[in-house]
């Protein structure tokens, strides 16, 4: 099952991104400044639980609680 990880813009949280978020996410984005990215459930399963280890990961508001969140992918959208 395909899912899309998203970056929450809505979530203010610098720290994450200051404090390795940036280069996790840079390290499996397509281009650096890519907002959103399709992979396996799997795949970001893992990837999630890296991103959950670094400082400030679910300091966010109620309404976005990580700087990254999962989107399911709708099965007849073409990725």
């Amino acid at each position: 099952m395909l899912v899309k990880l998203c970056i929450d813009y809505e979530n203010p949280a610098r720290d994450w991104w200051d404090e390795g978020g940036r280069e996790l996410w840079e390290s499996i984005a397509e281009a650096p400044d890519a907002g959103s990215i399709v992979v396996d459930d799997s795949i970001a399963k893992s990837w999630l639980e890296q991103a959950a280890t670094l400082p400030a990961w679910d300091q966010g508001p109620e309404y976005a609680p990580h700087p990254v969140r999962v989107v399911d992918v709708d099965p007849d959208e073409d990725v």
